[in-house]
């Protein structure tokens, strides 16, 4: 097969066969496929579309293109979540250390940041000596021993998502179904769940901003990976403005930690922490119903067992083993701190969320390029939320920045992004809806 032709076909509307996706696939793999033939497929199938069939096959080629893992000897369910990113999203670092206190397993594979969201990896590279893509043998070692690691596609797994997720990032390629039902699945399906559970999100600052393109996102998922065997169910959760106060990754290290130890905990952060937990605990077995969950996700918090369970985690990936007790001394700080004042008295009417998404990015807490180096230093924090009656001169937002001009240029991003008006928003949920299996 013609990688040129397979692109043509894909690019005229064609619907392509299984053995064309699966040959592809291997070609990219096996380096007879270039970059910018992935580059034109990812764009082909942006503009056109995949069918369900698609989907599946594109999906299963991409979990065959590496190792496969096996948790049969494992003595409680193997369970994960995935969110679709936003901005200030920290649930996978204070999610999987819960559910593994809970009983369950979570082998979570997660990636880099994507546009203008946070990747969980790159928050977790700014621990030093955490070791984000282990081997198998210290992934499974993690798992074992503290219930959770949370590392990145290692070389065995999902290489041909690897590449084609780094490629995505940067082609303007990201907001396609298809492509990121596939790269999230292939994923998990090699990491060998017993469950899995998603949160899609919608709202300004996520790459589906509408409910229905999020809901439709969210039926592909439960139904492709229904389709691959694995039992699944989404939520799809607000993300009209950050999911917490904080954005970037040490800083959100940061958060995830005064969260876990009770230092301090946003709202909005851990409402949807919670509903994704009770989930998990569901579709794993490991509580009898809703409110079962929740009181044991309730005392995996109180207690202090969650937080254990992290600390456990980051020092068997390599991190420090005191990162709780002597957090500031290990995270990366950057030089300069700046506030964002309100230029007139109201309430914070309407937050352009992906605007302070790219206002991390310009600070050098993304990529503009596969290849940039983030600097985990650099941030947003102290994020007013949504609704907040605001006098004008008071802060909206502190920009942790590397040098004073970067900081004045996310000034004016992040004062942009801001509507402050003489009223209060309308109510908008968190939980916008429930997906299973079997639905329409």
């Amino acid at each position: 097969m013609l990688p040129q032709e397979f692109i043509r076909k894909k690019r005229d509307g064609a619907q392509l066969e299984r053995d064309e996706i699966a040959q592809f696939i291997a070609g990219l793999g096996e380096g007879r496929v270039t970059d910018a033939q992935v580059a034109a497929f990812a764009m082909a199938v942006f503009f056109q579309g995949m069918t369900m069939t698609e989907r599946v096959a594109l999906t299963e080629a991409m979990t065959r293109s590496g190792t496969v893992l096996d948790w049969r000897d494992c003595p409680g369910p193997v369970l994960d979540k995935h969110s679709t990113g936003g901005i200030g999203d920290t649930v996978s670092l204070i999610l999987a250390p819960a559910i593994a206190a809970c009983g369950g397993y979570v082998p979570m594979i997660s990636g880099r940041g994507l546009g203008h969201t946070g990747g969980t990896l790159d928050k977790l590279d700014s621990i030093p000596g955490y070791v984000s893509q282990p081997d198998i043998a210290l992934f499974r070692k993690a798992v074992f021993e503290t219930g959770a690691a949370i590392i990145g596609q290692t070389s065995d797994l999902a290489p041909a998502d690897r590449k084609l997720y780094a490629i995505r990032d940067v082609t303007a390629t990201v907001e396609s179904i298809p492509l990121i039902t596939a790269s999230i699945l292939s994923k998990k399906l090699a990491a060998g769940l017993h469950g899995l559970v998603m949160d899609v999100k919608t709202g300004s600052g996520a790459f589906m901003p509408t409910f229905d393109g999020a809901r439709d996102l969210a039926h592909s998922i439960v139904s492709v990976a229904q389709g691959a065997g694995l039992k699944t169910t989404a939520l799809v959760t607000d993300m009209d403005e950050p999911l917490a106060t904080s954005a970037g990754n040490a800083v959100e290290v940061m958060l995830a930690i005064d969260h876990l130890t009770g230092k301090k905990r946003d709202a909005r952060l851990h409402e949807v922490t919670v509903a994704l937990g009770i989930e998990m605990l569901l579709i794993g077995g490991l509580a009898q119903s809703a409110a079962d969950a929740r009181a044991k996700l309730d005392h995996a918090f109180s207690s202090g067992a969650a937080a254990e369970r992290f600390a456990r985690m980051v020092s068997v990936l390599g991190g420090p083993s005191s990162l709780l007790e002597n957090t500031a001394a290990y995270l990366p700080q950057a030089p300069v701190h700046h506030i964002v004042t309100a230029e007139a008295d109201g309430f914070v009417n309407a937050i352009a969320t992906r605007d302070l998404g790219i206002a991390v990015v310009a600070l050098g807490g993304g990529r503009t390029r596969a290849e940039d180096r983030i600097d985990p230093a650099v941030g947003l924090v102290d994020l007013v939320p949504l609704g907040t009656a605001i006098t004008r001169g008071a802060p909206l937002a502190v920009i942790h920045a590397r040098s004073a001009q970067d900081a004045a240029e996310a000034h004016a991003m992040v004062r942009r992004a801001y509507t402050i008006s003489d009223h209060a928003p309308e109510h908008r949920p968190l939980i916008h809806d429930r997906i299973t299996e079997g639905q329409s």
